[in-house]
């Protein structure tokens, strides 16, 4: 197994150290896992196509970081091989192909992950779709680290146009500005997302040159990437109206 093709997926849905525990479901074919931040204000998935290194299955991570810190031992080509006990995955054994060092990361009871539930009133439409390239993710993300108090970021529209202001507030206030390309609009009231776990996102979807935020004004968003053989979708639920 090609360790970078499977830390490139954690990297996807695990956003920093945001999501700890998660289910990975594998057919054999593709990894995919469903998540759910610990404050409810995302939920997201992540597929990798083209990836038959994991048996078919469904495991549960309980840990990732620690995950992350055994696979980070190894060097690049590593045998990834689940250990069963009945009926039951119980542990991942990871050897390194090139020196024979191995780690070994115990596996939790599926009961004890988060169960993302299932989005079954999305909006009907985004009335409002902001075009995401290489120059707004590192913007958002350098901007996100020069006020690194602010929790939220807001999306302001007027007359055809859109801005993404970071620490926006009612009164006077330390904040980045970013205007947006519009390429679906309509005028909203100012409505803010959560500014830590949107910049967790882009920083771990980089890779891709360019996205489409939507927003519906009934306080939800949804960005989606596809790069290579990985598709991520994100929805963030609108936070308090800013003060």
């Amino acid at each position: 197994m090609n360790k970078t093709k499977l830390i490139r997926f954690i990297d996807k849905y695990s956003l920093g150290g945001e999501i700890k525990s998660v289910k990975w479901s594998s057919n054999g074919k593709q990894l995919a896992t469903r998540f759910i931040s610990g404050d409810k204000s995302l939920v997201g998935s992540v597929v990798l196509d083209n990836f038959d290194d994991i048996e078919a299955s469904d495991i549960g991570v309980y840990n990732t970081s620690q995950l992350v810190s055994l696979l980070s031992i190894l060097e690049e080509d590593v045998d990834f091989s689940l250990q069963k006990m009945g009926d039951k995955f119980v542990s991942v054994n990871m050897k390194d192909s090139q020196h024979g060092t191995h780690t070994k990361y115990m596996l939790s009871d599926l009961s004890v992950i988060p169960t993302p539930p299932e989005l079954k009133n999305l909006p009907s439409t985004f009335e409002l779709e902001l075009k995401i390239d290489r120059y707004f993710i590192d913007t958002f993300i350098s901007g996100k680290g020069a006020l690194s108090e602010a929790e939220t970021f807001t999306i302001l529209t007027d007359n055809d146009k859109a801005e993404i202001v970071i620490g926006y507030a009612s009164i006077a206030s330390n904040r980045v500005t970013i205007p947006v390309e519009t390429t679906k609009y309509k005028m909203m009231e100012p409505i803010s997302f959560n500014a830590n776990m949107f910049a967790s996102i882009l920083q771990s979807n980089k890779d891709c040159e360019s996205a489409t935020l939507e927003v519906s004004s009934q306080g939800l968003s949804r960005i989606k990437f596809e790069i290579d053989n990985y598709d991520s979708e994100y929805f963030l639920v609108s936070t308090q109206a800013v003060n």
